[in-house]
C-alpha cells in the first residue's frame, strides 16, 4: 500500500488556514468533500472529533493524523494539509502542528485503515520529508516528494 493510493493531489491543502484543531479538522473535510464529492461531511467530522476525544492524534515532531471509520465511504481517503503558522494540536510532544493528515475509510475494513495509518506515520518519521513537504508551494511539489520517498 502506498500513500497516493489514497491521497489525490486535489486533496491536499498547501495553505492551511485553520489555527486550531477543530477548524483544521473542518477544513480538511471540506476538502475531501469537494474533491470526491462526498455528500455527508458532517458525519466524516463528527466522527473524527469523537475520535480526537480519545486522545490527540498529533503524533509529534510538527505531525497529526487525525482519522476515523464511517460508513457513507466505500474506499480509503486521505487529504494533507500544511500549515505555515503551525496549529494546536494538543500533540504528545506539545509543539504546534504543520503537517496535518487526515484519513478516513469504511468501517468494514479495519485492517486497511490500520495498514495505512502505519504507512502514514512511518512516512512522517523522515525529518527529511517533513521538511520538504513544509517547503513545498504547489501540490504537485508534494506529491513528488511523497513518490519519491514512499517507494516500498
Amino acid at each position: 500500500m502506498k500513500i497516493m493510493d489514497f491521497l489525490s493531489q486535489d486533496a491536499i491543502i498547501v495553505d492551511l488556514k485553520a489555527t486550531d484543531k477543530k477548524s483544521a479538522i473542518i477544513e480538511l473535510v471540506d476538502a475531501l468533500g469537494k474533491t470526491k464529492k462526498i455528500k455527508k461531511t458532517d458525519e466524516i467530522i463528527n466522527v473524527i472529533l469523537e475520535r480526537e476525544k480519545l486522545g490527540s492524534t498529533g503524533i509529534g515532531q510538527g505531525v497529526a493524523i487525525p482519522h476515523g471509520k464511517v460508513d457513507v465511504l466505500a474506499e480509503q481517503m486521505g487529504v494533507l494539509g500544511i500549515s505555515h503558522k503551525g496549529i494546536e494540536f494538543n500533540s504528545l510532544d506539545g509543539e504546534l502542528v504543520h503537517i496535518v493528515f487526515l484519513l478516513v475509510g469504511p468501517v468494514e475494513v479495519a485492517g486497511q485503515h490500520l495498514k495505512a495509518l502505519s504507512r502514514i506515520s512511518r512516512l512522517f518519521k523522515d525529518k527529511f520529508l517533513r521538511q520538504a513537504i513544509r517547503e513545498a508551494k504547489t501540490s504537485e511539489d508534494v506529491v513528488k516528494i511523497i513518490q519519491q520517498q514512499d517507494v516500498y
